[in-house]
C-alpha cells in the first residue's frame, strides 16, 4: 500500500495548520461510501506547495490533529488499499501534543538538521488502520523532497515504552505458554508514554529521511521494476530484487529461511518456540532488529531508530527471552558489532558524522 507504515501544551488552532493552496478533489462522504477516489499523485496533501507553511515553522509546531485534506487522502488511499478502516478527527489533550512536543525537542541536533528541510509535521487522527503512516511529497517536477507522518493518537494513549515495545516484538509469534519474549527500551525511571512516542516517531522520521535519497528504492515502486539497485549503497548490503516474483530477498535467506515468515502486528506465522533460534540466526545478519528484516525501507527505519535510540540518544534495546521461566537469551542493539560496520557507516555519513 502506498506510503503505508505498520506505527507547549495548548492544541494547535486552525490558523496554525497547513492550508491548501492548490484546487481540492471531491471530500469523501458518507464513511467513504460516496468517495470519487483520485490516484494519489494529484491530491493536494502530496505536493509541496500544500505543506510550504508547515515547513517554514520550527519543527516542534509543525503538529497537531489532520486537516480535513489529510483525512480525506488517507481516507481514499484506504478505499483503494481495501482497508475497511475510516480515519476520524482525534481528541487530542493539551498533555499529549505537549509530550509530542517535548519528543521533538529532545531529538539530537543531527537529526533536527535532517529534518528541518524534510518534515512537513507530524499529525493526529484516529482508526486509520495502523499506529504510523509515511507518505512522500512531491514538488512541481514530481521530485519526493519531503514527508509527513500520521500517528494514531488513540492508539498512543495507553502504553509505556517497554509495554509497547514487548507487544510489537511479540506479534510476529504464535503464543506458547512455554515462552516469553520481554522487550526494554526505557530504564524503568523513562518507561512512560512520552518515550514510547518517541520511538515509535523515529521509525516514521527514518522514512521520512529516506524520501529522496538513494537509501533503498522508493517504497513507491514494485521490486520488479526496480532498474538498477547499484545506487543505493544500504540497500546493497543487505537487499536484492527478484524481479520474476515482484519481491525482494536477502543475502541471508538461506541461512535465516524463517525471515520471511516474519510478519508484524497482523497474522503471526511462527510459533513462540521458534524465537530462539530466530534471535540466533538474526545475530548472523546485517539486520539491527527482527523487524527490519521485513523490508528494505524498515531496514532503514529500524537502523535509523535504533542508532539514534541506543547511540545518539544512550538508551537501552534489549530483548529477553524466557523459556520455562528462565532466561534463555538476550539480545542487544548490534552498533558496536561488527555485523553492523558498513550500516554504521552509511548512518553516520548519513547524519554528518563523518
Amino acid at each position: 500500500m502506498t506510503g503505508r507504515r505498520f506505527l507547549a501544551g495548548m492544541l494547535l488552532t486552525a490558523a496554525l495548520l497547513p492550508q491548501a493552496s492548490v484546487a481540492q478533489v471531491p471530500a469523501c462522504t458518507g464513511n467513504g461510501a460516496d468517495c470519487t477516489v483520485v490516484v494519489a499523485e494529484r491530491h493536494a496533501v502530496t505536493r509541496l506547495e500544500y505543506w510550504r507553511s508547515a515547513l517554514a515553522r520550527p519543527i516542534e509546531q509543525r503538529m497537531g490533529p489532520a486537516s480535513a485534506e489529510l483525512l480525506d487522502y488517507i481516507t481514499q488511499d484506504n478505499i483503494r488499499n481495501s482497508v475497511p478502516n475510516r480515519p476520524r478527527p482525534p481528541v487530542l489533550a493539551p498533555d499529549f501534543l505537549a509530550e509530542v512536543r517535548a519528543v521533538l525537542a529532545e531529538l539530537p541536533a543531527q537529526v533536527r538538521r535532517l529534518l528541518s528541510a524534510r518534515l512537513a509535521g507530524i499529525y493526529f487522527a484516529e482508526d486509520f488502520g495502523g499506529t504510523g503512516y509515511t507518505d512522500e511529497i512531491v514538488d512541481a517536477d514530481s521530485k519526493a523532497v519531503a514527508g509527513f507522518v500520521l500517528l494514531d493518537s488513540a492508539l498512543l494513549g495507553g502504553l509505556t515504552a517497554n509495554a509497547w515495545a514487548t507487544w510489537k516484538e511479540n506479534t510476529p509469534f504464535q503464543p506458547q505458554s512455554a515462552f516469553k519474549l520481554v522487550a526494554e527500551i526505557e530504564e524503568k525511571p523513562q518507561d512512560n508514554r512520552k518515550n514510547a512516542i518517541q520511538y515509535i516517531l523515529l521509525h516514521e522520521l527514518g522514512h521520512v529521511l529516506s524520501i529522496g535519497q538513494k537509501i533503498h528504492p522508493p517504497w513507491t515502486t514494485e521490486p520488479r521494476d526496480v532498474d538498477s539497485a547499484d545506487g543505493y549503497p544500504y540497500f546493497l548490503l543487505s537487499w536484492s530484487s527478484v524481479k520474476d516474483e515482484n519481491r525482494y530477498a536477502t543475502k541471508f535467506d538461506r541461512s535465516f529461511a524463517q525471515r520471511r515468515d516474519v510478519v508484524y502486528y497482523f497474522g503471526a506465522k511462527l510459533p513462540a518456540a521458534q524465537m530462539l533460534d530466530v534471535y540466533g540466526k538474526l545475530e548472523s545478519t546485517n539486520f539491527p532488529t527482527l523487524y527490519a528484516a521485513t523490508q528494505p525501507g524498515d531496514d532503514w527505519a529500524e537502523a535509523f531508530a535504533s542508532y539514534v535510540h541506543t547511540v545518539l540518544m544512550n538508551k537501552p534495546f534489549e530483548i529477553r527471552i524466557y523459556r520455562d521461566g528462565a532466561l534463555a537469551k538476550t539480545y542487544r542493539s548490534c552498533w558496536s558489532q561488527a555485523r553492523c560496520a558498513e550500516k554504521r557507516k552509511i548512518l553516520e555519513r548519513f547524519l554528518g558524522m563523518q
